[in-house]
């Protein structure tokens, strides 16, 4: 019997799998569950999940001899900065998190970073644009989408192909990331010869819009551009559409990218986003998947297409895993080191980030393109509008 035993236990040996507790990564990050910031958290997270399973079902990320299995630790912010800080205190000091995803929204990310600096934690930021963060001497930060202030500028440039000296009204969220859109926007916008005859900030909590629209319509303006995230942008565009605004164009952040903008039927058709990445796009990657095998392989596991938060957050963890497998480490500063050296495509476009000191992680490589809300075959669908060289379709101007 005993020997029958010893037999068992050495097949029971041979069948383990190879990874064991220190040969798993520890992701960290924080997840807007709850609060307003929900429905962009929850597709970041999601891209973010479709990697992780890819990379484990193929066996985990190559370090040297090593494969590593990618295991993630979360927890829920409430869309609330007070409780980011302590939350990725804990996912560093308690979970002993080797590497950290952002959260979700420019002002979550800069609270974080207090944190993840003073630890010397790399967290690479998803779903973050405010450039002033990278203002700071932070060593740790990387930057995966496009800052804010090139959020707004092909909407910008689209409308003064249709008419150059257009009348804008710049309606937007009262928070870190809107803010930066506009700061940059309203100079562009100048420049460009276009006339802004209102400026009106929100409160991200905005549920009646009613007197900014009464506001609009006095303006006499043809254009709208602004918005903040989903929930205000959404209210923002079914309200302007109840109450007949009459604008020729209208172009927000955000909202409009995801696929549960087009819930709003006829208020959302014509509106435009400023988007990081498009289902039709057809970059090149020098790794991971193509656009299309990741539309595919989203699809096949959530039931829903992408938008560009998917992408940003799948992204994110494909530069992680390649920053690895380049340094051949898990050591912070040699993964840095590998991020900075970077200058390469995937399916979500080109990553090349400020390596100078005042800039140290921002994200200069990556392009943006505009996306419009358009019927084809009775259906509302995503168009890419602008720039002319990712045309999938003319922009449908006047909207009225």
């Amino acid at each position: 019997m005993r020997k029958l035993y010893l037999l068992a236990a050495g097949a029971m040996l041979i069948a383990t799998p190879a990874f064991a507790a220190d040969d798993t990564l520890t992701i960290g990050m924080t997840l807007s569950q709850t609060g307003s910031l929900n429905i962009d958290s929850l597709a970041q997270q999601r891209g973010a999940e479709l990697w992780r399973d890819e990379v484990n079902d193929a066996g985990g990320i190559k370090v040297g001899d090593k494969h590593y299995k990618v295991r993630f630790v979360t927890y829920d912010d409430q869309s609330q900065g007070a409780r980011v800080q302590q939350l990725y205190t804990r996912l560093i000091v308690q979970d002993k998190a080797q590497f950290l995803f952002g959260p979700y929204s420019s002002g979550l990310c800069a609270t974080a970073a207090v944190i993840t600096e003073q630890y010397g934690r790399l967290m690479l930021i998803t779903g973050g644009a405010e450039p002033k963060t990278y203002t700071l001497g932070n060593k740790y930060l990387v930057q995966v989408l496009s800052s804010a202030d090139h959020y707004l500028t092909g909407a910008i440039n689209a409308l003064k192909t249709k008419s150059p000296h257009a009348k804008v009204a710049f309606v937007y969220s009262d928070d870190p990331f809107s803010k930066a859109v506009v700061l940059a926007a309203r100079e562009q916008a100048k420049a460009g010869g276009l006339t802004i005859v209102l400026d009106e900030a929100y409160a991200p909590s905005t549920t009646d819009f009613g007197p900014i629209i009464n506001k609009i319509i006095a303006s006499s303006a043809e254009a709208l551009l602004g918005g903040g995230h989903y929930t205000d942008g959404a209210t923002l565009a079914r309200q302007i559409y109840d109450q007949k605004a009459n604008l020729k164009y209208v172009s927000l952040l955000v909202a409009p990218d995801s696929p549960e903008f087009a819930s709003l039927g006829p208020a959302a058709f014509g509106i435009t986003v400023p988007s990081q990445w498009e289902i039709q796009a057809t970059y090149k990657p020098q790794f991971g998947p193509t656009g299309a095998e990741f539309v595919k392989a989203f699809e096949a596991k959530f039931k829903a297409p992408p938008d560009y938060h998917s992408a940003t957050g799948y992204a994110g963890g494909a530069l992680l895993q390649h920053a690895i497998e380049q340094a051949g480490s898990i050591d912070a500063d040699k993964v840095v080191a590998a991020l900075n050296a970077m200058d390469v495509t995937t399916f979500f476009g080109h990553f090349k980030i400020a390596t100078d000191a005042a800039h140290h992680g921002l994200q200069i490589g990556h392009e943006m393109v505009l996306a419009q809300w358009q019927k084809k075959n009775g259906q509302l669908q995503r168009e890419v509008v602008w720039p002319k060289a990712a045309q999938t379709a003319d922009l449908l101007y006047p909207l009225h």
